[in-house]
């Protein structure tokens, strides 16, 4: 089967329309249409019922979904094989949001370097949306995220449960009241009654990444929701303290990786290796 014909099918799959599919991809809609044709002839079966909404798949395609899912996944595998350094056996993809990167995933790698030397790392940050495409389309073996959208052959499994806790400068005599830094911790925060303009008024102060916010706070003052485990040394330190009363919530984050992935030792090394650096931490 021909990788362009896989590709432009899970495309349409994922959009749900041969248009969006053909912007998506870069080509033009007729390029799409032949290519699902020539597939729909070499299958011996429809694979789409077109009408004015855009495109659903027939019993047949919903069947061909995850045979086309792991032949990308597998081409794109082969890719990265074909690439391995010297002195390696063998490559594993991973990505993740930004905020997880330190510490989380900072001690992931230094785990691998020191636990699975012979595995090449491909390191990638990026925002849900794309690590997800990224994941669907085989560039990654895994992606690490806060709030993953589920995804036809792929598992996902909780790696870490943190808090996000208030926390403040410390109040010292004659301090004007301290102004609440608002971090976007994402969709999850805010279902679970995120604090935020209900509580504190309209921020001075928003951002989308909670390093950014947690410096800005030790430096020029503020109050904030942060993760325990990163605001634990500074309230050591006597630099930040705990909001008493305040309420906290979960932030659960999640590795997201193919079905596939449990024939895959490499891989199943990596994600051994995301649970011990939790529970090390």
């Amino acid at each position: 089967m021909d990788i362009d014909r896989a590709r432009t099918f899970l495309e349409i799959v994922h959009t749900g329309s041969f248009l969006k599919a053909a912007d998506r991809l870069h080509v033009t809609q007729t390029t799409v249409s032949a290519r699902i044709r020539t597939l729909e002839e070499g299958l011996g079966r429809q694979l789409f019922v077109r009408n004015r909404n855009g495109a659903t798949l027939t019993p047949a395609g919903r069947e061909f979904e995850r045979f086309a899912q792991s032949f990308v996944q597998i081409w794109e595998r082969a890719r990265q094989q074909l690439t391995i350094p010297p002195g390696r056996s063998s490559v594993v993809a991973l990505g993740g949001e930004l905020s997880l990167w330190n510490p989380l995933l900072l001690d992931w790698l230094v785990w691998m370097k020191r636990e699975q030397p012979k595995i090449a790392i491909h390191a990638h940050v990026g925002v849900p949306d794309q690590l997800l495409e990224q994941l669907r389309t085989g560039v990654l073996d895994v992606a690490v995220l806060y709030a993953p959208k589920l995804l036809p052959g792929f598992k996902v499994e909780l790696i870490e449960e943190e808090q996000l806790v208030l926390v403040r400068t410390p109040a010292r005599n004659g301090d004007e009241p301290l102004d609440y830094v608002h971090v976007d911790w994402g969709p999850l925060f805010a279902a679970q009654g995120g604090f935020g303009q209900a509580a504190f008024g309209e921020p001075g102060l928003m951002v989308g990444l909670g390093p950014l916010g947690l410096s800005y706070i030790l430096r020029s003052g503020g109050m904030g929701y942060f993760r325990r485990g990163v605001a634990a040394p500074h309230i050591e330190a006597g630099e930040l303290e705990l909001v008493e009363g305040a309420p906290e919530f979960t932030y659960p984050a999640y590795a997201v990786y193919p079905e596939s992935a449990e024939a895959r030792g490499d891989l199943q090394e990596a994600l051994r290796g995301l649970k011990e650096v939790v529970v090390a931490g």
